[in-house]
């Protein structure tokens, strides 16, 4: 569309994996409707049968197995050159590295992991109730780090629901997952971030309006990605335009937005940052600044595996207990408050 007046910069409508803009690489957004887990945290054999195991990314009765063969999720797999940010909704993730670091996190919690020089990792999905269905929603964001952080030491750390804050004015409810909105800052975000520095402003939130809510999103510096991504509602109006569900928006940063929402809950994700500026280079797991330095992913990984695999299995879960821990390659320990 011409955005001419508008805030509105263009619309589109979201596929599997929503469109990002620097410094941010990737989106998606997982809901799935598992059914009640067996004793090894899984959906029953027979619901297996039918799908495309190890590639089953096709919804089939509310829900999928992505690459697990036994628990839904994502067994070892390698990355470098940028971060992901796990935002978990509903439903539990078991963490487990190449560092032999692990954990579990979820309803609300967040993971905030620094890939760097180079890590293996597995975030599988684990079917905690077995007399009840599984409700599986989560976001994933893959945010670039600049040339000069690349090659940093991989980290991970959390972000406990507890510790998130939620601003609650007008019918809205905005959860600060980064970046600072009416005063509310979350904890900070991995060191080596591109988010780390105020200066960069990078924000993610998570914004919920009330039926009929009325709601302005603030304007902001000019030089700024703002985009918005509809994920869960019926209609909305934005800036005086219809918008219905699955579309995202990117907007004029410098502009106020006006949301006058529908009859029914509406459910956004904001993702907004100063851009990085630098080329990217990326090809599958690895996310660098030229073709050379993804041949050299490509080796190093082959050589080191990035610290190899210390689990006896390429897809770990973490036991029946519905307890949420970070377990550091250091050997120290972390709970929710």
């Amino acid at each position: 569309m011409n955005s001419g007046t508008s805030p509105i910069i263009n619309i589109n409508k979201l596929d599997f994996t929503w469109a990002t803009r620097d410094p941010f690489l990737f989106c998606v957004h997982h809901r799935d409707q598992y059914p009640a887990g067996e004793a090894y945290l899984g959906p029953p054999a027979t619901a297996l049968k039918g799908r495309n195991i190890g590639q089953d990314f096709t919804l089939k009765d509310g829900w999928r197995m992505y690459h697990g063969d036994r628990v839904p999720g994502f067994p070892a797999h390698p990355h470098r050159g940028f971060e992901t940010v796990t935002i978990v909704l509903n439903g539990y993730v078991d963490h487990s590295d190449s560092h032999g670091a692990s954990g579990r996190y979820g309803e609300g919690d967040v993971q905030w992991m620094t890939a760097g020089s180079g890590l293996q990792h597995a975030e599988m999905f684990p079917l905690l109730n077995q007399d009840t269905p599984n409700t599986g929603e989560l976001f994933q964001v893959w945010l670039n780090l600049p040339e000069k952080n690349k090659m940093v030491d991989p980290f991970y750390k959390m972000l406990w629901s507890e510790d998130i804050p939620t601003h609650k004015a007008n019918g809205a409810h905005v959860r600060i997952i980064a970046g600072t909105f009416q005063g509310l800052t979350p904890p900070p975000p991995a060191p080596d971030s591109w988010a780390r520095d105020p200066e960069n402003e990078v924000s993610i939130w998570i914004i919920t309006l009330e039926p009929n809510a009325n709601w302005v999103l603030p304007a902001t510096h000019p030089g700024l990605n703002r985009s918005l991504y509809f994920y869960q509602g019926s209609d909305i109006t934005i800036a005086g335009k219809d918008i219905g569900v699955s579309h995202s928006l990117d907007l004029k940063p410098e502009a106020e937005v006006d949301f006058k929402n529908g009859k029914e809950e509406a459910c956004l994700l904001l993702l907004q940052a100063k851009p990085i500026g630098e080329p990217v280079a990326q090809y599958g797991p690895f996310v660098m600044n030229r073709r050379v330095e993804l041949e050299q992913a490509f080796s190093d990984y082959q050589k080191t595996q990035f610290g190899g695999w210390p689990w006896s299995r390429n897809d770990p879960v973490h036991g029946p207990k519905k307890r949420r821990f970070a377990r550091f390659a250091d050997g120290s320990e972390e709970i929710p408050s």
